[in-house]
């Protein structure tokens, strides 16, 4: 599940184009029908070629819906950008994409809209030139630009298939340090819309951050501190068990009325997210046309973050005023509680003239105080400590480069984290205490990387099951080759996947531990009639060539890793039980005697010199004897 959100200058076709791509009309409001324009929220979904599920958030473009778009944009895996073709770049497309730059979303695709507008070819590649430089300097320069136009169908296949790469290359982001959609066992809601339904009550909306829900927990809205429950959760209208990170999510709860979870309250778990009115904060001031002017200590702001929205004055504390393009540390003062965590991201703007001069990242969501300012500045020991924090807690910072080398020694992980030894022991401590790490067979990793491979081992398992009914398991190492893991690392979540009973090693093959070898019925009936040959001269036994031909090459295989049969030489094979009762056999006929020979075994077993002398030359091979001239003897 992915979500991704549109941006975009009002009127280039944003609504227009996520119904083409969808069915869905994402403008739900009668005003906004009535306008032709997206003045709040709207929803939609698709389904890629590769079967992945995409939730869209359509959000308005006009200038004075800009707050409400804020709402949407936290949380997406994706931004759409759309640009219309006749038009190019305007104003709230710069302001969109400066936001989306300050929000650190990952990735984007251009939708160059309306291109059937376009006079010619050379049109679109000047318009492309102009996006082209607009991006530059920001996280998302190198986004594709695909020329569409909703209206015909032109470019929407190729833009279907750029937004599928793009999403491929985010997971690869994720792998390498992309936190969106991990699962830290502390799921929290940011609530985009609320509303009640008859028969089933309060409903609320938002794409799902940091863990997981299930059907049945108990919640806590925030910052509100009501207790809830929830009854049912939804997915695109699909009914769910459990809902996971980064999914859009409809969630059902009994407990609290629709008109106390308004947009911006948050839905967590109970006692893990603490609501406050004090921030301290790295801040970013944009360097663009629209910001006039440096940012006052004690200026009023509002605060954008998640699908909240909060009054607050702006304490700045390494200067006396923070001006366009530069960065710097600030104590955010709320007029009511908002509830975040650390790593937040944010964005600010001015109440009048509205615009978005900036935003930033929460460094630390608990101060302890209100900082008191010397000189224009806050106590050189406040500042040094947030300038830490910005890196990091000890387990903060080994939780990121965690993040980032994805499977690792303990030694990798320290010295990449830069921590002392002490430091790293008490973060491995409080991050392993939490399940947010895990160390299996002297490899460390992210909780959430173990769980994703331990769900990749089984699919690829279950899918050789499938496809080869008749073998034990997946040979080891192509399980490896397939998982694409170093040995060590494989080897630990082989140990990792025998503990939890995700799998069974068997040596040279791994299986799911419910997988067993099942002939079909006509191939049972060859297996019984072979098997009835063995038992009725046991040491006269069919040849290997006549086995194939009877059952089969996969079933007599089959037969061999079950050891219902035991090949002992090229053309020597025994059923499984009359082998163990031959070796037995041996081993006491040279305790009595000393020794035996070839001879002696052949006429204890009333068989032929051919066999006797294959089991004999086998239990050389295997170490139980050892020959002697012409006997053998015990090793």
């Amino acid at each position: 599940m992915y979500v991704i959100a549109t941006a975009g200058h009002v009127d280039h076709g944003k609504s227009t184009l996520v119904r083409a791509l969808t069915g869905i009309n994402p403008d739900r409001l009668r005003e906004e029908q009535e306008r032709e324009m997206t003045i709040d929220l709207g929803f939609a979904w698709m389904t890629l070629p590769n079967r992945q599920n995409v939730g869209i958030v359509d959000v308005p473009g006009h200038i004075d819906f800009i707050e409400n778009m804020l709402a949407g944009v936290g949380g997406i895996d994706l931004a759409l950008l759309v640009i219309a073709a006749d038009e190019g770049p305007m104003p709230q497309t710069r302001e969109h994409l400066a936001i989306l730059n300050l929000l650190r979303v990952p990735r984007a695709v251009i939708a160059l809209t309306k291109s059937d507008l376009a006079p010619d070819d050379d049109w679109l590649a000047l318009v492309s030139a102009d996006i082209r430089e607009l991006l530059a300097p920001t996280t998302l320069a190198e986004a594709p630009i695909i020329p569409v136009s909703a209206r015909s169908g032109r470019g929407l296949a190729e833009l279907i298939e750029s937004i599928q790469d793009t999403l491929a290359e985010t997971d690869r982001l994720r792998a390498q340090g992309d936190i969106r959609r991990r699962d830290l066992q502390r799921p929290r809601l940011p609530v985009d819309r609320a509303f009640s339904m008859p028969g089933f009550g309060t409903i609320v909306t938002g794409t799902l951050l940091d863990g997981s829900f299930q059907t049945g927990d108990e919640v806590e809205i925030m910052p509100q501190g009501l207790a809830a429950r929830i009854r049912g959760l939804q997915s695109h209208r699909r009914k769910l068990d459990t809902a996971s990170p980064g999914s859009r999510t409809a969630i059902n709860l009994s407990g609290v009325a629709v008109e106390e979870v308004p947009r911006g309250s948050v839905v967590s778990m109970p006692g893990r997210l603490h609501a406050g009115t004090l921030l301290d904060v790295q801040l970013d001031i944009l360097n663009a046309p629209f910001v006039h002017a440096p940012l006052k200590h004690n200026t009023e702001i509002k605060l954008f973050h998640g699908t909240a929205e909060h009054i607050a004055r702006v304490r700045l504390l390494s200067a006396a005023e923070q001006p366009p393009g530069s960065s710097g540390l600030a104590q955010l003062e709320l007029a009511s509680p908002m509830a975040a965590v650390n790593g937040d991201r944010f964005i600010i703007r001015l109440p009048s003239p509205s615009v978005t001069i900036g935003g930033g990242v929460i460094i630390d969501a608990r101060p302890a105080m209100r900082y008191r300012r010397r000189a224009g500045k806050a106590d050189a020991a406040v500042l040094l400590r947030l300038e830490t924090m910005l890196e990091g807690t000890p387990a903060q910072r080994l939780e990121k480069t965690l993040m980032r080398l994805g499977f690792t020694t303990r030694a990798d992980a320290s010295r990449q984290a830069g921590l002392s030894e002490s430091e790293f022991a008490a973060a491995c401590a409080e991050l392993a205490g939490s399940g947010v790490i895990r160390e299996t067979g002297g490899i460390l990793a992210g909780e959430y990387l173990w769980r994703d491979t331990l769900a990749a081992l089984e699919r690829v398992t279950a899918d050789y099951h499938a496809a080869q009914p008749l073998a034990s398991g997946i040979p080891r190492e192509s399980l490896r080759s397939k998982l694409g893991l170093a040995p060590r690392v494989f080897n630990a979540v082989l140990q990792y996947a025998a503990q939890t009973g995700t799998a069974v090693d068997g040596g040279e093959s791994v299986r799911l531990p419910g997988h067993q070898v099942r002939f079909t019925p006509s191939q049972q009936a060859r297996v019984d009639q072979l098997l009835a040959q063995f038992r009725n001269q046991p040491f006269n036994t069919p040849s290997v060539k006549e086995c194939r031909a009877a059952v089969g090459d996969d079933i007599y295989e089959a037969l061999l890793r079950q050891r219902l049969l035991v090949q002992v030489k090229p053309d020597v094979v025994f059923a499984g039980d009359t082998y163990e009762n031959a070796v037995q056999r041996v081993r006491q006929m040279i305790e009595q005697a000393g020794q035996v020979t070839a001879a002696q075994v052949r006429d204890a077993f009333g068989t032929t010199r051919k066999y006797a002398l294959g089991l004999l030359e086998h239990l050389d091979e295997i170490g139980v004897t050892r020959r002697v001239e012409d006997a053998r003897v015990l090793r």
